[in-house]
C-alpha cells in the first residue's frame, strides 16, 4: 500500500540505459547547449543591431532565438548537474516549474512557427501589401497571442498534473520533470489528468501544424505560378530556413505520435533532440543560409574588433 506522507521532492533518474556514461553525456549536451546559448545570442545581436533587418520576418526570428535560448534552458541545467555526480533530487516546486515551462515554452515557440508561416505566406503571396499586412502592431498582436495560448496551455496542464495528492514513492523515471513520468507516482486517480493532458497536446500540436500546412500550401501555390526560375527560387530561398527549422521542432514529435508502442529510450532520445539539438540546429540554419544575418554578424564582429584596436 502506497505511503501517503506529503511529497516535498522528486528524484530524476536521469536518461534510461545510460548508466556509466554520465561523463561522456555532460560533455556532449554541455557543448551542445553553449553552442545554442552562443549561436542565438550572435543571431539576437544581428537582428537587434543591424536596422535593414528590422522587418517582421527578422523581428521573429529575434523572438525565436530568445524561445531557443530560454527552451532548452529548463531541462538542460539540471540534467547537466546530475550528470556531473551533483544531486538528483528537484523540490516539489522546482518539478511543478519545470513542467510548466516546458509547456509554456514548447507551445509558444509552436504558435511562433505559424506566426512565422503566416509571415511568409503574406510576403510571397501578397508582396506589394506585405508591410501593410505586416505592420508593427499587428506583429505585436501575434507575438503577445503566442504568448497568452503558452501560457494557457502550460497552466492547464501543470493544474491538473499538480493538483494531485502524491506519494513518497518519488522515483522520476526520466530526465526530467513531464506529465507521463510524473503522473504514475500518483497516489490518486490520474486518468481525468492524462486525458486531459493527451487531448490538450494533441488539438494545439494538430492546429498549428494545420496552420503551417495551409500557410505553405498556398505558399507553394504562388511560388509555382512564378514564370521565371531565377523569381521561383528567390521565393523558395526566403522559405527554406524556416522550413527547415519546422522540419527540426515537429519532426522528434512526429515519430513519438508515429511510434506504436512506447519505448523510453527511444522517447528520451527524441526528447532531447526536441529540448536540446534542435533549438542549436536552428542557429546554424539561419546563421548559414540567411545573407542578411551573415552580413550583419560580419560587421558587428568588425565592429568590435576596431573598437578592441582603438
Amino acid at each position: 500500500m502506497r505511503n501517503h506522507t506529503e511529497l516535498h521532492e522528486f528524484i530524476l533518474l536521469g536518461i534510461p540505459q545510460t548508466k556509466g556514461l554520465e561523463t561522456v553525456l555532460f560533455v556532449i549536451f554541455s557543448f551542445i547547449y553553449l553552442f545554442t546559448l552562443l549561436g542565438n545570442s550572435l543571431i539576437l545581436t544581428a537582428v537587434v543591431s543591424s536596422s535593414t533587418l528590422h522587418t517582421p520576418m527578422y523581428f521573429f526570428l529575434g523572438l525565436l532565438s530568445i524561445f531557443d535560448m530560454l527552451f532548452p534552458s529548463v531541462t538542460c541545467p539540471k540534467m547537466l548537474f546530475y550528470l556531473s555526480g551533483q544531486s538528483h533530487t528537484i523540490s516539489y516546486e522546482g518539478c511543478a516549474a519545470q513542467l510548466f515551462f516546458y509547456h509554456f515554452l514548447g507551445s509558444a515557440e509552436g504558435c511562433l512557427y505559424s506566426v512565422m508561416a503566416y509571415d511568409r505566406f503574406v510576403a510571397i503571396c501578397y508582396p506589394l501589401r506585405y508591410m501593410l499586412i505586416m505592420r508593427p502592431g499587428v506583429c505585436v498582436g501575434l507575438v503577445v497571442t503566442a504568448w497568452l495560448v503558452g501560457c494557457l496551455h502550460a497552466t492547464i496542464l501543470t493544474s491538473f498534473t499538480f493538483q494531485l495528492t502524491y506519494c513518497d514513492f518519488s522515483r522520476v523515471d526520466y530526465f526530467f520533470c513531464d506529465i507521463p513520468a510524473v503522473l504514475p507516482l500518483a497516489c490518486a486517480d490520474s486518468s481525468l489528468a492524462r486525458r486531459v493532458g493527451s487531448t490538450n497536446v494533441a488539438f494545439l500540436a494538430s492546429v498549428l501544424w494545420f496552420s503551417v500546412c495551409v500557410s505553405y500550401t498556398y505558399i507553394g501555390i504562388a511560388i509555382l505560378r512564378i514564370q521565371s526560375t531565377e523569381g521561383r527560387r528567390k521565393a523558395f530561398s526566403t522559405c527554406s530556413a524556416h522550413l527547415m527549422a519546422i522540419l527540426c521542432a515537429y519532426g522528434p514529435v512526429i515519430i513519438i505520435y508515429l511510434h506504436p508502442t512506447p519505448n523510453p529510450l527511444l522517447d528520451a532520445i527524441v526528447q532531447i533532440l526536441n529540448n536540446i539539438v534542435s533549438p542549436m540546429l536552428n542557429s546554424l540554419i539561419y546563421s548559414l543560409r540567411n545573407r542578411e544575418v551573415k552580413s550583419s554578424l560580419k560587421r558587428v564582429f568588425h565592429n568590435v574588433v576596431f573598437i578592441s584596436l582603438e
